[in-house]
């Protein structure tokens, strides 16, 4: 059985989203990215699902923990985001002053909120509010939350679906410390790296010409400042494509000439729904 950490609180997009990639595995909380980085460095069987990205609201923030831990990726997971309201047993729209959620949640379905009269309360996390709301226990207050939390804070869903715009997708990784990758078949591949460049003028263009030369699309590449310096940058890059593929490999060889660092995070199959995610 797997076992796998997530960020928040049981009922979390990440708990959702741990479940929907295997619906047996032991799922464990923590308070922080750190903290989930920090287990599955020194625990090599375990796992942790995190969120890198959001289709609507872009980059979670967890670059910096990546090229600290350079964690292997064995995944990439979609997960829908639905937002639902959750209020007391019983309770009905009209009851409803008050709404608690992490403050995405609660950007992610403003225009509910403003038609609702609302009044908006920013927590740490969405399923934190829904178990802050049930023992609470006043009908007046609700909570932003997945429909996995409802169940498992015994509220009840007042309204589905109150995100302002439908197709919200968060882009999920699933990392740990062994390396493992997917043997070079037919399917469609990601590799994902990071890399640092040699000191030199014009470094980024002149790295980035095998991947023209040789037809490989890159559909990721990011820069992110060294030890929080602002003139040394690693660059995490994502490209289509499986390591062993001769045209990938043509072209990591001509960015390795421009690099003073490189590092493979992973080699993984690409989710069905990345196409719709674009």
């Amino acid at each position: 059985m797997s076992k796998f950490f997530f960020q928040g609180t049981f009922g979390a997009y990440s708990h959702l989203a741990a479940l929907s990639v295997d619906p047996d595995a032991e799922v464990m909380p923590c308070k922080t990215f750190d903290e989930c980085f920090n287990k599955a460095s020194l625990e090599p069987d375990c796992k942790i699902i995190i969120p890198e990205s959001n289709r609507i609201t872009g980059n979670i923030g967890i670059e910096y923990l990546i090229f600290k831990h350079r964690l292997n990726i064995y995944k990439e997971h979609f997960q829908k985001i639905e937002h639902n309201l959750l209020g007391q047993p019983g309770a009905k729209l009209g009851d409803i002053k008050e709404v608690y959620s992490h403050a995405q949640g609660l950007s992610q379905c403003s225009k509910f909120i403003k038609d609702n009269n609302l009044v908006e309360h920013i927590r740490a996390d969405t399923a934190g509010s829904a178990k802050m709301i049930s023992k609470i226990k006043d009908v007046k207050q609700a909570a932003i939350a997945s429909s996995l939390s409802a169940q498992i804070y015994g509220l009840d869903i007042v309204k589905k679906n109150i995100e302002n715009e439908n197709g919200n997708l968060t882009r999920f990784l699933v990392m740990g410390k062994n390396i493992s990758q997917p043997e070079f078949g037919d399917n469609k591949y990601i590799t994902s790296f990071l890399f640092k460049l040699k000191s030199k003028p014009a470094a980024l263009y002149q790295s980035l010409g095998g991947f023209a030369i040789n037809g490989v699309n890159l559909t990721k590449l990011q820069s992110y400042p060294e030890k929080n310096t602002f003139d040394s940058f690693f660059f995490l890059c994502d490209l289509d494509g499986h390591i062993e593929d001769p045209k990938v490999q043509k072209s990591l060889e001509e960015l390795g000439l421009h690099c003073e660092d490189f590092h493979v995070l992973g080699v993984f199959e690409a989710d069905k729904l990345r196409e719709k995610k674009k």
